[in-house]
């Protein structure tokens, strides 16, 4: 199944609630295989017609239609929706199931991070200045882990920081704005930001395996393997 749907979209709201009680404000989820998301009578979001799951109140979906081309199209349709010009808020985030040859793939939650000093209402229109990446297939992956990357990015020179959990990168990825063209430019297939990242000898590599395991899972809790 899409991971969105994994353990009834507790995957989803985890990672939602990562991401905003790590320093994130707006949240949109790309949705892929699932279809479009579909409108419920109280006004809400569900993650589809059929899925019965809903999407965290607040958070505004996307569809990326070439979902199937695999992660980098979730990549490129949530640094899309942060570039856009007619953003309302000025935070975002993504989260997309992917495919390949068929078979559910990866999922991905983006959020727009805090700009320094620029927090306030009256700035809600303005363009973020930092995007942070996210899958939701990393479901102990917690506040702490999101905040301490977008620490490390606010703070850096380069401007890029990535979660470490002892030597394997994960996840979030915190991206400064100067850095979203060339991650939508090289992402291809089940590629999102890791191609760009691996040619980036200035990414901050963030230790937080005090915090996490950050293993991505392939299956709900308790499914037969």
């Amino acid at each position: 199944m899409p991971k969105v749907l994994a353990e009834g979209g507790a995957w989803l709201r985890g990672a939602v609630r990562a991401l905003r009680d790590g320093g994130c404000e707006r949240i949109v989820v790309v949705l892929g295989a699932t279809g479009p998301a579909y409108r419920a009578a109280n006004g809400g979001w569900l993650v589809s017609q059929t899925s019965g799951i809903a999407i965290p109140e607040g958070v505004q979906p996307i569809w990326a239609e070439d979902w199937d081309l695999g992660l980098s199209a979730s990549t490129r349709a949530g640094l899309a929706a942060a570039a856009a010009p007619g953003i309302t808020m000025r935070f975002t985030g993504t989260g997309e199931s992917t495919t390949t040859a068929g078979q559910p793939a990866d999922s991905t939650v983006a959020a727009q991070a805090v700009a320094a000093g620029n927090a306030d209402a009256g700035a809600a229109h303005s363009p973020a200045e930092f995007v942070a990446i996210m899958p939701v297939d990393t479901p102990d992956v917690g506040p702490e882990v999101v905040a301490r990357v977008i620490a490390a990015a606010r703070t850096s020179e380069s401007r890029v920081a990535r979660a470490f959990f002892g030597s394997v990168p994960g996840h979030p990825v915190v991206l400064g704005r100067a850095h979203w063209a060339g991650v939508r430019a090289s992402a291809e297939g089940n590629s999102g930001a890791g191609t760009y990242l691996r040619e980036r000898a200035d990414m901050v590599c963030v230790t937080c395996d005090d915090l996490a395991t950050g293993i991505d899972r392939d299956y709900p809790a308790g499914s037969a393997l």
